[in-house]
Parts: C-alpha cells; sequence; structure tokens
C-alpha cells in the first residue's frame, strides 16, 4: 500500500516540476542574465546541474533515513487524539504550522543556518531551488518531524500526502514563472507565491528572515514575521555578503569555520 503511495508522490513530483520548467521557459519573470554568474548557456546548466546533484543525494537519504525514521515513529506513537481531532485535513494543517517553525528556527539558530545556508546561497531562483538543500538539513529534518509525528500520532499516509504538497508548493514558489499580477495577489492571501517567497530569498539579511510560510501564507500574518518588501526584477538573490560555491564546497561548507 505504502509503496503504492509513494510511487504516485513521484509520478506526481516529476509531472509537476515538468510542467513549472515549461512555464518557466515561456513565461520567465526574470531573465537569468540578471543574476551576473549567469551570462552563459554553460554557467546556467552548471548552477542547475549543482542543485539537482544535491537532490540526488537527498533521494538517496529518502528510504534509508527518512522513510523509515516517520515510519517508526508513527508505528510507536501513543494514540491519544480524539476522532473530532483525527483527519486529513488537521494533519496538513499541523505540519504546516511546524514546518513553518522548523524554518524559522533554521533561521533563528546559528547551527542550524550553517545547513539552511546552502539553500539560500543560490543566486538565481527556479524550480531546481526548490531541491536544493544540504543533506545535514534533510537529517536534522527528518529528525524533528519524527519527533512531531509520534508527539500527535500523525499518520504516515498524512505525511506523505503532505510530503507531496509542501514540494510542489516548494517548486511553484521557487519558480521563475510570471503570474498575472491579479491573480498573484489574489493567491498570496492564501498559499506562498513567488513574490512572496523571492523576497525571502533577498540577500537582504532582513528579509531573508522573513517569509517563512511553505504552503499556507497565513502563518507569516499571524505571526508578524510578513515582509513589506515588494518583489522586483533587479532583487539580488543569496546571502547577504557571501557568495554561492562548488558543489563539494557547499557540501563541506556547514562543517568549516567560516570567517568573517
Amino acid at each position: 500500500m505504502m509503496s503504492s503511495i509513494l510511487q504516485w508522490k513521484a509520478s506526481i513530483l516529476i509531472g509537476f516540476a515538468m510542467a513549472m520548467l515549461a512555464l518557466e521557459f515561456f513565461f520567465p519573470a526574470v531573465r537569468p542574465l540578471v543574476a551576473a554568474k549567469l551570462a552563459t548557456a554553460s554557467e546556467k546548466l552548471l548552477r542547475a546541474g549543482k542543485n539537482v546533484a544535491l537532490l540526488l543525494i537527498n533521494a538517496g537519504l529518502s528510504p534509508l533515513l527518512v522513510i523509515p525514521l516517520s515510519a517508526f515513529a508513527q508505528t510507536w506513537a501513543p494514540h491519544w487524539r480524539p476522532e473530532w481531532a483525527a483527519g486529513l485535513v488537521i494533519d496538513l494543517l499541523l505540519l504546516d504550522f511546524w514546518i513553518y517553525w522548523w524554518h524559522r528556527s533554521n533561521h533563528a539558530l546559528p547551527f542550524l543556518w550553517r545547513f539552511h545556508e546552502v539553500h539560500h546561497l543560490d543566486e538565481f531562483l527556479d524550480v531546481t531551488s526548490a531541491v536544493r538543500f544540504h543533506f545535514g538539513e534533510v537529517i536534522l529534518s527528518a529528525l524533528v518531524r519524527a519527533a512531531v509525528i509520534f508527539a500527535l500520532g500523525i499518520p504516515l499516509t498524512s505525511v506523505v500526502v503532505f510530503e507531496t504538497l509542501v514540494l510542489m508548493a516548494a517548486m511553484f514558489h521557487h519558480s521563475n514563472v510570471k503570474l498575472p499580477p491579479v491573480l498573484e495577489r489574489a493567491l498570496s492571501f492564501v498559499i506562498v507565491t513567488p513574490s512572496l517567497h523571492w523576497v525571502h530569498h533577498h540577500a537582504i539579511r532582513r528579509d531573508t528572515d522573513s517569509n517563512y510560510s511553505s504552503i499556507l501564507s497565513v502563518w507569516d500574518r499571524l505571526f508578524k514575521s510578513r515582509s513589506a518588501t515588494i518583489r522586483s526584477p533587479e532583487m539580488t538573490i543569496g546571502v547577504e555578503s557571501q557568495s554561492d560555491e562548488g558543489l563539494l564546497g557547499l557540501i563541506i561548507r556547514p562543517f568549516r569555520r567560516i570567517t568573517f
């Protein structure tokens, strides 16, 4: 049963990624040439290849660690939740609430930021940015999420559905797709849109430390972490006073002492 669900998840995500890549090609919000280090086709391919390489590393971790941890937590979770508090919608809200605070913690705590910074060092945003994460962050996230699954008794099916939705949301709000302004404004009241999340990747720390929501945009309004900055095509993407690195540099970066 679970293997079938996971196969459906993979098919949905691959199909959605292909659709978003096509939309980026035909309706780009920002031309890659805006990013100084993406002036040639080879540089664009090198960047995308680096992001995909990080994805492949993390994809290998999923069956070895992420799924077993989640399954273990769900199997041994205490069955304390009343029936009225059980259900897919409530599970998704709880997990989206958790990932908001987990994301915010990755910015607030220096140890977690060391790993999460790898995601933010990307100097241009597109669909591949959604899967650019250091394996250390993936492992830490899996451990904390397992504790949440255990404490709240969340079924593994709900976790897989949430993973699918949050990855689709990430591909959407990292994408370089130009939406009609009226549509984007309407969507932003409910879900995280590219304009909202691109501000989160602005290479100004006060904006980087804002707009933490992943699926529902309400959390930033509720907890007063929404930035007032408006996205512009000239917005510099990345980490303030830092530069992106090659694949090996990104892998070892959280483990070496950085001097300023």
